[in-house]
């Protein structure tokens, strides 16, 4: 896929004439045009965003959404440390040819390296999905998250399909590097939550830090059983329906260059389960999750990955989570997210420990 140079950059650029030529091309729209379109301006952590709605001249036929909504990302994060292209890419390349994607459609997207910046233009699903903050987990929900990853994995499932789109299979210095990311933060997380943390949990976060790159590299050598995945399925990052529990969607796939992109897929489910889940429902639950998710990867042509496999990868992953984790303590601390931070911590170090992580390590 190539990048074009058309990046939106600031909501002025927004205008009637390009809704209306992007809506056509993207066959949203196929006759009239956007006659009037109303900005409703926002951001995240890392982007400039807007939630446009729109009108359209009577003659307009077609889908015609009338609400979209506009990401628009600077990815030169001024510390040396740059977003990829991998977002536009999730939306406008990986996927779209997997009719029940869990995406939200996207009807424009564009990255331009030489002025480190990207867009995409998706539909706007807020009056039917929200964010899975205040959602309690149950094993339904689990099994339509496992099927939305075994969606996903299973599409660039294994060697051979990921070196069609060039994918980047990581090497040791940069699975050195993703697990120091982190270690600055052991220090904070050690004196600020020392009365929080279990006595021996400070050497075992010590051992997890320096006995998991070489863990990691060595599953590198054998990369048969990789694909793309997400990164940061977070529950801001996963949207779920109001009601009911299907579709489920996962959006900001928005990976810094020294992340994890090309790896077990395992750590898709790791992360949210491992991270973000109370220890009696993650317990409970994810071994019927994980199995749940073997059985669609299998339903969708993934061959040769056994259970007991999935389940050896899936207890790596849950050690890569307590770097994780702890990454997020390197600036010190914040008194509004420590607690958030510390069952973090916390989630994932009990999650080790329950599935003997020391047997994988």
């Amino acid at each position: 896929m190539g990048f074009n140079q058309d990046v939106i950059q600031s909501i002025e650029e927004v205008t009637t004439e390009w809704l209306t030529a992007v809506l056509r091309k993207s066959n949203a729209m196929t006759e009239g045009r956007v006659e009037s379109v109303e900005a409703d301006l926002g951001g995240g952590h890392w982007s400039q965003n807007a939630s446009l709605t729109l009108k359209y001249s009577p003659n307009s036929m077609g889908v015609c959404p009338k609400r979209l909504f506009l990401k628009m990302v600077n990815t030169d994060l001024g510390d040396g440390e740059y977003f990829l292209p991998s977002e536009v890419t999730y939306y406008q390349r990986d996927y779209i040819d997997l009719s029940d994607a869990p995406l939200v459609r996207c009807f424009d997207g564009a990255y331009d390296a030489e002025q480190n910046r990207y867009h995409v233009l998706l539909e706007d699903v807020s009056e039917t999905h929200v964010p899975a903050y205040d959602l309690v987990p149950d094993l339904e929900h689990g099994k339509v998250y496992a099927e939305a990853l075994a969606k996903l994995h299973a599409c660039w499932w294994g060697v051979d399909r990921l070196k069609s789109i060039d994918a980047t299979f990581h090497d040791a210095q940069h699975l050195q590097q993703f697990v120091d990311y982190g270690r600055e933060g052991i220090e904070h997380t050690l004196t600020i939550f020392k009365d929080r943390l279990k006595l021996h949990w400070p050497d075992l976060i010590h051992e997890i830090f320096d006995k998991l790159p070489a863990r990691l590299a060595n599953q590198a050598v054998n990369p048969s059983n990789f694909t793309l995945i997400h990164g940061d399925p977070n529950e801001g990052n996963i949207l779920v329906p109001k009601e009911g529990i299907r579709p489920l969607y996962l959006i900001d796939q928005q990976p810094f260059d020294f992340s994890i992109t090309t790896w077990l897929g395992a750590y898709d489910l790791a992360y949210y389960l491992g991270l973000y889940w109370d220890r009696t429902i993650r317990k409970s639950l994810e071994i019927d999750i994980l199995k749940h998710y073997h059985v669609t990867l299998i339903e969708r042509g993934v061959s040769d990955y056994e259970w007991e496999q999935l389940f050896d990868d899936y207890r790596l992953c849950i050690a890569l989570m307590v770097p994780v984790a702890v990454e997020y303590m390197c600036d010190g601390g914040d008194p509004n997210w420590n607690d958030f931070r510390f069952n973090m911590i916390s989630h994932a170090l009990t999650a080790f420990e329950d599935l003997k992580g020391h047997q994988i390590l």
